[in-house]
């Protein structure tokens, strides 16, 4: 991701109602597991990291980029700049692995698989965030370097052939899918903007909303993925 769009991101997240929701569901994910070592791939502004040591766990945020790194330094994160198809850790050394947001940047996000496989516990948990469907390809994509968009069976099959078994699969911000697949439809760049608040409210109420909703069927913005090594 360009520096830009990591700064962007960093001034965002606080109060953005996708990032809220975000730390929220990651919140949910963890509820009831044993705090242990953690690695934050991708944590940027460090908004998950900062979810899962008020959980108790011991977080090592990691970032590809010389600007993602100094941002997560400014704001106090345990951090670490690195590839994370070459993670700079030790065989079945950490309990729980976070990458939301990540694996649409790498290209061979095979070999990001494969290393978080190496370093995870036997009991250990990844926790997944990928954009999906390739129909919503746009120019926020581009503007924030996506290489691809997954469907679930494209993400399935990367989990699968790297020795990972699904716990769960679903899919997020479903309600608002026709509102981004049409705002995408016009887009010139990145999505990643400053919302007036009343506009913030009313889209953090309707992702509230689909909390409860039995909606994690069917086709959303993201999907997400509980998933342990096989």
């Amino acid at each position: 991701m360009h520096d830009k769009e990591v700064r962007k991101l960093t001034e965002l997240e606080d109060t953005h109602w996708w990032y809220a929701e975000r730390r929220h569901r990651l919140a949910r994910s963890i509820a009831g597991m044993t705090p242990g070592r953690a690695l934050d791939i991708g944590a940027a502004g460090g908004g998950n990291s900062r979810v899962l040591a008020r959980e108790g766990w011991d977080v090592l945020a990691l970032e590809y980029g010389a600007e993602g790194a100094q941002v997560g330094k400014e704001r106090g994160l345990d951090v670490i700049r690195a590839d994370a198809t070459q993670l700079p850790l030790d065989r079945e050394s950490v309990d729980l692995v976070v990458a939301y947001d990540v694996l649409e940047h790498i290209p061979d996000h095979d070999a990001a698989v494969h290393e978080v496989h190496r370093i995870l516990r036997p009991d250990g948990t990844f926790l997944i965030a990928v954009p999906c469907d390739p129909r919503l390809w746009s120019a926020h994509d581009v503007a924030v370097d996506h290489v691809r968009r997954y469907t679930r069976g494209t993400l399935s099959e990367l989990l699968l052939r790297n020795r990972f078994r699904i716990e769960e699969l679903w899919s997020w911000n479903v309600l608002l899918r026709p509102t981004v697949a049409l705002r995408r439809r016009t887009s010139t760049g990145s999505d990643l903007e400053q919302l007036p608040r009343p506009v913030n409210l009313a889209l953090k109420g309707v992702v509230t909303v689909e909390r409860y909703l039995p909606v994690k069927g069917l086709p959303g913005v993201t999907l997400m993925v509980t998933a342990r090594p096989a």
